[in-house]
């Protein structure tokens, strides 16, 4: 499972995606990922991977035999696309009987409001654009405690939530909002002008650019290391029984670079 897992990854197929043409939820593709056989799989599931991917087993022989090229890539990214408009299972993705009535209502308010949103879009795709951007603040919201802040802040200059409101950390969502509030006011007030703050956009495309090439480097780095650890304790790839002593071998490998 960890060559499916790998190959996946190397052609940009995230877990949502790959929930939505599988016709389940997302936490069900991690379960899925998480066995040790793709045999283990339901039969249904188990052949529209095969499809996607145009292979007939998930052997690790027949993984490793496929080279992802640009046609590849292209072939599997439609089969993925006319997957999820035709998997029949799809609608599964949206079953939310599991939640509670609160957070039902919220999902369907959510959904019907997005709906009435993009079909009053501009020609300029301005909602889409909106609506895409609200959605990898969602992706990002476990790695960044801010986004919750922003949310809470616009929720309270709109009216919908009284202003004394701290459903989060109550100092650092104060803090926040203060400084949210004195750079909106410099904004709306006219004290900022794209002149002055060029340098300052500048250094942020820098700084976010730099995040960029420090994570690939990393990466890079990681699976470097993984690979020697694995050639030096003399396996083919990371199992449950050899995950620890791997583990501790990349530890003792990247120590030797201190």
């Amino acid at each position: 499972m960890s060559k499916i897992s790998e190959l996946l990854q190397e052609l940009g197929i995230s877990k949502v995606k790959l929930a939505k043409y599988l016709g389940v939820s997302r936490q069900m593709v991690y379960n899925y990922l998480e066995l040790d056989s793709i045999n283990k799989w339901p039969k249904e599931k188990k052949i529209l991977l095969f499809k996607l991917l145009d292979i007939n087993d998930g052997d690790d022989k027949t993984i490793n035999s496929i080279k992802v090229t640009t046609d590849y890539l292209m072939d599997v990214e439609s089969r993925l696309t006319s997957g999820v408009k035709s998997t029949p299972g799809f609608d599964n993705y949206f079953n939310i009987s599991d939640l509670k009535p609160e957070q039902q209502n919220l999902i369907t308010n959510i959904t019907y409001l997005i709906k009435e949103l993009l079909l009053d879009d501009d020609t300029n795709n301005t909602t889409f654009y909106v609506m895409s951007y609200m959605y990898n603040m969602l992706q990002s919201l476990d790695n960044v405690p801010e986004i919750k802040y922003i949310f809470g802040y616009m929720a309270k200059t709109t009216g919908f939530v009284d202003p004394e409101e701290y459903k989060f950390d109550e100092d650092k969502q104060f803090i926040f909002e203060g400084i949210l509030y004195s750079a909106l006011t410099l904004y709306n007030n006219g004290g900022a002008s794209k002149t002055k703050l060029a340098e300052s956009h500048k250094r942020f495309v820098q700084e976010i650019n730099q995040k960029k090439e420090e994570t690939l480097s990393r990466t890079q780095q990681l699976n470097t290391i993984k690979i020697q650890a694995l050639r030096e304790l003399g396996y083919n790839e990371i199992t449950t029984e050899n995950a620890s002593e791997v583990l501790e071998k990349i530890a003792e490998i990247e120590s030797r670079k201190v």
